[in-house]
């Protein structure tokens, strides 16, 4: 993943209704929600709902199908998976961070927990 794709995702994200937005979807899983559910479940208004939904679009991090005459919208999980991965690609800068630090969101890595984690790389690198 590259920055400005990175940067434009959790900029997308970094509002509290696109936020939850997303969340939503990510629980709803491959079926998806309709935007009328998705306005019941936050109580957005459906112009702002529709804003929040292209922005989200936009950055990568969702999808719309059209089924029949509805737009089913999901949370795109390839994107996640990459802009965590992404987060976590130096995780402790490699010290110990675990087998799964570069494999991925959910591979095993706990970034910060391992022994190279207990002092920050500000201070490792100057040692």
């Amino acid at each position: 993943m590259q920055a400005t794709t990175a940067i434009e995702a959790l900029g997308a994200l970094a509002q509290e209704h696109r936020l939850a937005l997303f969340r939503l979807l990510v629980q709803a899983g491959e079926r998806g929600m309709t935007a009328g559910a998705i306005a019941g479940a936050l109580g957005v208004p459906n112009s702002s709902l529709s804003f929040h939904l292209n922005q989200l679009n936009r950055a990568g991090l969702v999808t719309q199908e059209r089924q029949h005459r509805s737009l089913i919208y999901r949370a795109n999980y390839p994107a996640m998976n990459a802009l965590v991965a992404y987060l976590m690609e130096n995780c402790c800068a490699g010290a110990g961070a675990g087998a799964g630090a570069g494999a991925g969101a959910g591979a095993g890595a706990d970034c910060g927990s391992g022994p190279g984690c207990e002092t920050p790389i500000r201070e490792r690198n100057s040692a």
